[in-house]
């Protein structure tokens, strides 16, 4: 047994997931990423975050059967359809606003960390789920722009999903 766990409430990586009809992100005037049809998640992790955590999260979103099937039943997958994906670092998923009127960022990961898990997540989801993932880039002032389908919007955090 080791002597010292991490509650698992700690353990708080999070995807925000929007289905879209189309999506990109920009970067002072450039496209960086743009999808179609799919998914746009926003990611952010914590500094107790790791692979393992991540490993999880992706699988569960990956299964997530949120697309329409021939019936109007949301029954398919993002691989059933095809669909794309646009995954953009966001640290602000992390806002305490318990105090004041100005935002903590606090309970966000250290940018190495946070980063090191954001291209953890990207090479996982090309290498295992054979799927094209566009990106924003990590640390820049990005302008995010999206139709999201439905609206459909889900939060995936790890403490949900580890429990």
């Amino acid at each position: 047994v080791p002597a010292f766990v991490i509650p698992l409430s700690l353990w708080i990586m999070k995807f925000l997931i929007q289905r879209v009809l189309n999506a990109q992100v920009e970067i002072e005037g450039n496209i960086k990423g743009k999808i179609g049809h799919g998914f746009m998640v926003l990611f952010g992790a914590c500094e107790s975050d790791n692979e393992e955590i991540a490993d999880k999260l992706i699988k569960k979103m990956m299964g997530l059967r949120i697309f329409a099937d021939e019936n109007g039943k949301t029954n398919l997958s993002l691989s059933d359809v095809n669909g794309e994906l646009l995954l953009v670092s966001q640290f602000t998923l992390y806002a305490d606003c318990k105090k004041g009127n100005r935002p903590s960022f606090n309970k966000s990961g250290s940018p190495e960390h946070a980063n090191r898990l954001y291209e953890y997540t990207i090479n996982k989801i090309i290498s295992e789920y054979g799927i094209d993932v566009q990106t924003g880039e990590f640390g820049a002032d990005m302008k995010v722009s999206l139709v999201n389908d439905g609206p459909f919007t889900i939060i995936l955090d790890s403490d949900e999903i580890l429990k």
